[in-house]
Formats: C-alpha cells, structure tokens, sequence
C-alpha cells in the first residue's frame, strides 16, 4: 500500500471539501467486506484527524485514498454493547445488550455473565451465509462465552481470537484465565500459552491476529468465494500490548506503541487485498468500539481529540469513533463526508452491498450508506444519532445539535478514589458525578460551533428555541415506538466462567467449576 505522510485533518478538510464528486453506484456482485474494529481507539489518534505523533501512516492514506466520516458514532460508550449493535444493525436498547440492575448503567460481557447475544437476534454473518459467504471473526468476540452464544454458533465459519477481554493474570482458582480460541476449541489461555507480559507491554497476539486474518483473505481469493472478515484486534484495550518490534517505537508510549502496530497490520492487509487483486472487489470499513478510555491513564489510552471526556460517557469523547471507508475503483478517493453515521450503519449497508434485504421482521437502527459511498448524497443528514447509556436516552444529536436529557460521567465515591471519565475537562453543570435529569429542559450544544460540548445554547435564545422543539419531535416518536429487547446482562453467576471451554480436555486445561450461585450483576457506572 503507498505510505503518505499524515495529513492535519483540517488540510484535507479544505482539500476535499469542493469534491464530492458524482459515481454510479457499483453493481459488482457479492464484494468481500472487511469490517476493522478497533478496542478503546479514540477520535485523536489518527493522523489524519491531528494526531501529530506520526503513529498512523497506514490508515492515513487509507483515508486519503477512500472517504474519512468525522461524524462517525459508535451505539453505545462501551465494548459488548456496540458490538452487538454493529453485527445486528440494532441499538442494544433492542438487542437486549443492556441492564436494568440500575438506572443508566454501562453494562458488558465480563466472565461471570450469564447472557449473551439473544436467539432471537438475527446477526449480519448469518445473513451473509445465505448468499454464499465464507465468514469470520479474528480477535475480540464479547457477546457471551458460553456455548451457544460463541460466534460459530452465530452465523461465522472460523474464529481465532477470546470470547472477552483480555484481563488476568489469574490464579485460575477463584477465577480462570481468558481462553483463545480456533474455531469451535479453545488452544490455550492468555497469560499461559498467549503470554502477555503486563511489565513490559510485550505480546505477539496482534501479529497472530494479522496472520490469521491474511491467511484467511489469502485462502477465499484463492477459492474465489466472496468473505466477511470481522477484525477485531484488541492491542489499545488496558492492558495495553505490543510486540517487541514496536515496543518503545512511539511518541506516546505504550499506548502509541499498540497503535502503531496495528497501523502497520491495516497497510498489510491492504497490500495484501493490492497483491491479490481483489482490492477492486472488497469494501473495508475502519473503526473502534468507543471512545477512548481517558481513566486509563497517557501510557494505557489514547486520545478523543477536542471531544469531551472518554469511554464509558455519551458526551462526544465517549461514542465519536474515527472511520475511515476504502474501496479502490468504487469509492472516490480524497473525500470527507460530515454525514452522521452510525456503527449500526455497517450492518444495513453490508447487507446492500451483498444484495441482500433487510430482515423485515423488526425495527433495524442502521441506515444504508451506499447512497452517500458512491454518489455523496445528502439525503440522510437529518437522521438522529441517539446516545443510550443501559436503559437511559442520555442524548440526541439532530444536525449539528445534540441535546442532552440526562447527565453522568461517574459516581463521587469512584471520583474520590481517582477513577475520573472526564481528566482535565471537567465542565461545570455538564460532566456531573450525580445522575442529572434535564429532560423538561434540555441542555443543548452547537456541536460546529462548539465540538467540546463547553457552552450550551442559551436557554432563552430563538437557536435554543428552535433546536429543542426540532429534537423533542424526534425523540417522542423514538420513545413511543421503542420495544426494548429482554435485557440479557442483569445475571452473574462464578460457575459460568471459562473453567472448562471446548477443548480444554484435549490440552489437559480443564478447570474445577464451583458450585452455581447465581446474583444481579453489580454495575457501578
């Protein structure tokens, strides 16, 4: 892939800003599709959006060759949540990726969860196979690890990557390692047969992630069948990885170190689409999960650029998302697009790629973007883009307004013990360590005018005026038609974590499981 040096995102603002050139819509039939989602990655950490440390060579000329979305929104400020928005194109208010233990709590898939993905869902890899599809999911799965919520179980044909995060290391007896998984059985555990040395920050596991992902995209050219890759590396999650080629490599320590990593793993699979010669035929899409995790602390998150606050939050730091769209000969390189978009998007939009309809059955979230990859169309900049934290609309965003109904960053018990979602940017009445309702009066941003979310409108202004009534017409509908989904992590219980994943007997790593005793998860923020 050609290397360009990174770009201020404001040059290629006023660069492509007068070229939203006209295409035909692509009638290629069944285009591969590679779908990168990175863990924890915030706004500011790409090149391309002002990152001035140089760590992103790769994905910035990714961008300059395809479209760069600066208005691109993960569904939820946490990991299992907006995975599972992005593989069923639902917000997880509907997908049952939520709690109802508490009052607008982040809830996800630690080990000790009972549920998972629900039966009921109807995920894009399933939708895939149908039309001939050979799928698969390298890294990070997170909607359940029992059984029958693992990803062969759910539309994929091969796995290699962990059911949760990589946290540990553990004793393995009051609670057992993450195991890593090739297809349908575990191949050992992190922290034992996948080490990761949380000293020094060292781990292969990106370089496996890489390997396995080419040696897939390698084997599908080869039998010419149309493929689904779902990369899902996980190296800027706490704790931060890398291998030891990249180790001390960066500006920002371990945490850039990570991303230049797996920079280098997107130029590769690139190249290796180029090399092949099917990059004409396949449509990659580049994103993260959430926000980037602020209270990890400078060597363990990355950066949200002007947004406010981070991870976990539904102020902008918390569920903005770099996003980067690349398709050589299909989609007109150079551009930026300011359409508001949505991870939920990436499943209604693959879905037409495929030529396939979307399930009829339900309400999908996810709005097709072919119209605006191909043609720039401006027919969709109207759509809302909700901010839902568990079972609360905290916020709206409508245009260039967002209105929010409720404000939390997290509780002043955790505050005084140094966990802080919003360091350095704490804005008076709006980042609150106590659950605010605002919902009789909004408080509303000019998000152009004032990216940070620091000055809200004037309550007594026509703009202020205007912009409420607009929202409030939006919001009432959503909330009159809304049909939450049976809410799938409200249980814990110890016996069901991974002390004896599909084989574990044949690699002697079986585990004692202790005895069922099952309770309601506890989600403190």
């Amino acid at each position: 892939m050609r290397r360009v040096a990174s770009v201020p995102f404001l040059s290629v603002l006023s660069a492509t800003i007068c070229c939203f050139l006209s295409e035909n819509t692509p009638n290629t039939s069944s285009p591969n599709i590679i779908i990168m989602l990175m863990d924890d990655m915030g706004w500011g950490d790409l090149g391309v959006f002002g990152q001035p440390s140089k760590e992103t060579p790769n994905l910035d000329a990714m961008a300059a060759q395809g479209i760069l979305f600066p208005d691109f929104y993960t569904a939820n400020p946490l990991c299992s949540p907006s995975r599972a928005a992005l593989l069923t194109g639902r917000l997880p208010i509907r997908n049952g990726f939520y709690t109802t233990n508490g009052h607008a709590r982040n809830a996800y898939t630690p080990q000790e969860i009972v549920g998972g993905i629900s039966k009921d869902e109807i995920l894009l890899p399933q939708l895939l196979k149908e039309k001939g599809y050979v799928n698969k999911i390298v890294g990070k799965w997170h909607l359940g690890h029992r059984p029958q919520y693992l990803p062969l179980e759910n539309g994929f044909d091969e796995w290699f990557g962990a059911p949760n995060c990589h946290f540990g290391p553990y004793n393995n007896t009051v609670r057992p390692n993450i195991p890593v998984y090739n297809n349908s059985e575990m191949l050992g555990r992190y922290f034992e047969e996948f080490k990761i040395d949380k000293k020094t920050g060292e781990s292969n596991l990106t370089q496996m992630y890489l390997e396995a992902g080419l040696d897939f995209i390698s084997r599908q050219a080869e039998a010419k069948r149309p493929f689904f890759l779902y990369w899902a590396a996980d190296a800027t999650h706490s704790p931060v990885y890398a291998s030891k080629p990249f180790l001390g490599k960066s500006q920002r320590g371990r945490y850039g170190d990570a991303v230049m990593e797996l920079d280098y793993s997107v130029g590769r699979i690139l190249t290796k689409l180029q090399r092949l010669g099917i990059d004409n035929n396949t449509f990659v899409f580049f994103t993260s999960d959430n926000g980037a995790a602020l209270m990890s602390g400078p060597n363990e998150g990355g950066s949200n650029g002007p947004f406010l606050c981070g991870k976990e939050t539904t102020f902008e730091g918390g569920m903005r998302e770099p996003a980067i769209a690349w398709w050589p000969g299909r989609i007109k390189g150079g551009t930026v697009s300011f359409q508001p978009a949505n991870v939920m998007d990436l499943f209604t939009t693959s879905l037409a790629l495929a030529g396939i309809g979307p399930p009829g059955d339900r309400v999908l979230d996810g709005l097709d973007l072919t119209p605006v990859l191909f043609n720039h169309s401006h027919t969709l900049q109207s759509r809302p883009i909700f901010f839902y934290r568990g079972n609360e609309l905290m916020a709206v965003r409508l245009g260039q307004y967002k209105a929010h109904y409720w404000t939390w960053s997290n509780s002043w018990e955790e505050f005084k013990q140094g966990v802080n979602f919003c360091p350095g940017q704490e804005v008076a009445g709006v980042t609150t360590h106590e659950q605010k309702e605002h919902t009789q009066q909004p408080i509303i941003f000019h998000l152009g005018r004032d990216p940070g979310e620091k000055y809200p409108l004037s309550v007594l202004s026509k703009e202020y005026q205007d912009a409420s009534n607009w929202i409030s017409i939006v919001v009432q509908k959503h909330k009159e038609t809304l049909v939450p989904g049976m809410p799938q992590l409200n249980m814990c219980d110890m016996a069901v974590m991974n002390w004896a994943p599909a084989g574990c007997e044949k690699l002697g790593k079986c585990l004692k499981v202790p005895k069922s005793e099952p309770w309601k998860c506890d989600w403190p923020h």
